[in-house]
């Protein structure tokens, strides 16, 4: 097996630049930073500064209106307001309960928004900046390995991926995740190439971090990780096992302090851990963030999750099917047939050989994320899968230059001797236009999914049509002809055919509204639970559907700077109170009687209490969590913070399984005051309304007093 030669090196006529003089003055280094090394083709670095500019374009475009996730919205909000709610990730600045992910990216957003203000650039503006950085440390690992053209090619597809735009433009914690995890990368790159200890320990340190952002998610790379420094780092083999066995320590450390600190807290002087089963970070961690959401409601380990998939049956299939495809699948037959090929082309170089590690890293970094998501039983959102973008972008870059260079000493071979001409040509030849022909394919497949939706799907579908059979044609044209120049031309117009279909959905979901809690892009295509897919510009169905439509963030009259508001305004200014609506005036009428209570309200699920919190702009109790079957209250504790003074109402009720806790809603209104609609409101709108929910046969907002107690 004949492995592949290095870049040609830098002459006056390769398009590179002479290096400058090495004075190393502000100015040079200034300059370096707009128009790259010296060994760089001149190109290079304006590129990169044009595709960083689109990336960003399509992330903030139109920021202000930017609606994002109200239950997130709303932690970040009550950080802003207290520490103690900044510190546990609480939904509200009471610090009741948290919400169900750890609170890294919270403090992101919201160290933002203490220094500019609440409001919604300043929540969607750390997102923006992480998913552009997240494009520009794809583009310095991939061209450190297989050069700019790769890098160029492999951020360009990761600025475009169609769900990355979308997730980008939402205040969701998965940009962060994925800045993170590539930080790890990076790190895991270095100590393998140098054999040092501490880049790797910074690599696993960057995963902790991750881990604190999403818990479990963050782990799905580590064998691909484990694998690539064991097999592929310099020294001998000990070296390498103590190296890792440090760096696991140093996982460990920075994964778990926030979770040890937490859970020896006594539980009455901190939150309710949302989502768990008894109160404890570690049942998050293997439950309903862990073992939960691969295994669904049949896992039997901590709280499981709830089997509500928004992007179709569980299954190799599930990222092809109507509602996955067009989110993340355009290049997967393309990174497939380049791993698989680049592998076997690295086949005989030496265990150190970087290249060949570095398909091994992206090679795992998709195969695992593709399984996990394509099999995985529990909650499961199309959002998810921005985190295996990485891995099919550095493959369409990197096994797509490798496979062009294989193509070229190929079409090469045409014209050697007979023998060497067949062990050469025949076997690669062939790779590099099958993948085009079968990405493009596959595009197009996609595309028609979507006919009918609109002229800038159409018109992706011919681009690519054209440009693909451009591509194909130009290839074997070239191979027999022996023509450079017209394989160039093919090759290039192979990445307009494989990117136009996510360019258009990237564009999609850059000028649309989306779905603050289930963001998705392009027209919809078809439905997930019970139904429910994307419209225009993000799915409507939602298992994290806030009283508001996902959309609506309200406005805290006393958060700093603008408050955002978002398209999907809830109908005459309401919002879902479980079977009760929860209208603007009866939220002035709780604040005009809060009588120096520590929470305005106490409501079913952290879904309207989100929507009271940025509405109000006072902390709201959610006592049963995301789903209302946490056990945050019980009838003893509800009894003490009335007793206390701290807590006067409470909305009781019964709607869809999401409703009040059944003993604690015999006890309010068996003792509470009831609070007629009449007392808060003259019209109508502000009370029951069938375009939200519908009011119970029991329930309603209820007034309790000390007196009422015992």
């Amino acid at each position: 097996m004949t492995t592949l030669a290095p870049p040609p090196t830098s002459s006056p006529s390769s398009g590179h630049r002479a290096a400058p003089p090495a004075d190393g003055g502000f100015v040079a280094r200034g300059r370096r930073l707009f128009t790259g090394p010296a060994e760089d083709p001149r190109w290079t670095r304006p590129a990169l500064w044009a595709i960083l500019l689109a990336a960003t374009a399509l992330y903030a475009w139109n920021i202000t209106s930017i609606s994002g996730n109200s239950f997130y919205n709303a932690a970040v909000y009550s950080g802003t307001k207290s520490w103690k709610a900044f510190f546990f990730g609480a939904l509200d600045s009471g610090s009741f309960i948290t919400v169900d992910k750890p609170p890294f990216a919270l403090w992101v957003m919201g160290l933002s928004a203490r220094v500019f203000g609440f409001g919604t650039w300043q929540l969607a503006l750390p997102m923006v900046a992480v998913g552009t950085g997240s494009v520009a440390l794809l583009h310095r690992m991939v061209k450190r390995d297989f050069g700019p053209v790769a890098a160029t090619v492999a951020a360009l597809a990761l600025a475009l991926t169609p769900i990355t735009v979308a997730i980008n433009r939402d205040t969701n914690p998965d940009p962060i995740l994925v800045f993170l995890m590539l930080l790890g990368a990076a790190g895991l790159f270095k100590a393998v190439r140098t054999g040092r200890l501490m880049p790797l320990v910074w690599s696993a340190v960057a995963i902790g971090f991750a881990f604190n952002t999403k818990m479990m998610q963050a782990y799905v790379v580590l064998p691909a990780f484990f694998l690539v420094h064991l097999w592929a780092a310099r020294g001998s083999l000990g070296r390498r096992i103590r190296h890792l066995a440090v760096a696991t320590v140093a996982l460990v450390v920075s994964s778990a302090w926030w979770m040890v600190v937490v859970d020896l807290i006594p539980a009455s002087s901190r939150p309710y851990i949302g989502g768990s089963t008894d109160n404890t970070v570690w049942d998050l961690v293997i439950g309903y963030n862990g073992f939960g959401r691969i295994f669904g409601a049949g896992s039997s380990v901590g709280s499981a999750g709830n089997g509500a998939s928004f992007g179709g049956s569980a299954g190799v299939h599930r990222l092809f099917n109507e509602i996955m495809g067009g989110q993340i699948s355009w290049l997967i037959p393309f990174a497939t047939i380049a791993l698989i090929a680049g592998l076997i082309l690295r086949g005989r170089a030496p265990r150190t050989d970087a290249r060949r590690a570095a398909l091994m890293l992206w090679g795992g970094w998709f195969v695992l994320h593709y399984l996990t998501f394509a099999l995985a039983e529990g909650t499961f959102h199309p959002y998810y899968v921005t985190a295996m973008a990485p891995g099919i972008a550095a493959l369409a870059g990197a096994g797509g230059v490798t496979l062009y260079r294989a193509f070229r000493e190929g079409s090469a071979a045409m014209g050697a001797p007979p023998a060497r001409a067949e062990s050469k040509a025949w076997g690669r030849g062939w790779v590099l236009p099958a993948a085009v022909a079968a990405s493009a394919a596959w595009a197009i497949v996609l595309l028609q999914r979507v006919s009918g939706s609109g002229t800038l799907y159409t018109v992706a579908e011919v681009v690519v049509g054209v440009a693909g059979t451009v591509a194909v044609l130009g290839l074997l044209a070239g191979r027999f002809t022996r023509r450079d120049r017209l394989i160039g031309f093919a090759a290039l117009a192979a990445v307009v055919a494989l990117l136009a279909g996510p360019a258009a959905y990237s564009v999609s979901a850059a000028t649309s509204a989306t779905n603050g809690t289930n963001p998705t892009a392009g027209p919809s295509t078809g439905g997930g639970m019970g139904g429910m897919g994307g419209g225009p510009g993000g799915a409507s169905g939602s298992s994290r559907t806030s009283g508001t439509g996902g959309q609506s963030m309200g406005e805290p009259p006393s958060g700093g700077g603008s408050a955002p508001s978002g398209s999907g305004t809830r109908p005459s200014g309401q919002m879902g109170g479980g079977g009760t609506q929860v209208s603007s005036a009866m939220i002035t009428y709780l604040k005009k009687h809060q009588d120096g209570a520590t929470w305005l309200l106490a409501v079913a699920t952290d879904q309207t209490a989100s929507s009271i919190i940025l509405e109000s702009g006072q902390p709201v109790i959610s006592m049963g969590g995301w789903s209302g079957s946490d056990n945050a209250m019980t009838l003893a504790k509800l009894k003490s913070l009335v007793k206390s003074g701290k807590l006067h109402y409470i909305i009781v009720s019964s709607d869809g399984g999401q409703g009040t806790n059944a003993e604690i809603a015999t006890w309010v209104e068996a003792h509470g005051t009831a609070v007629k609609s009449s007392a808060y409101s003259s019209g109508s709108s502000s009370t029951t309304s069938s375009s939200t929910s519908t009011a119970s046969s029991t329930g309603g907002l209820y007034r309790l007093d000390a007196s009422d107690v015992g």
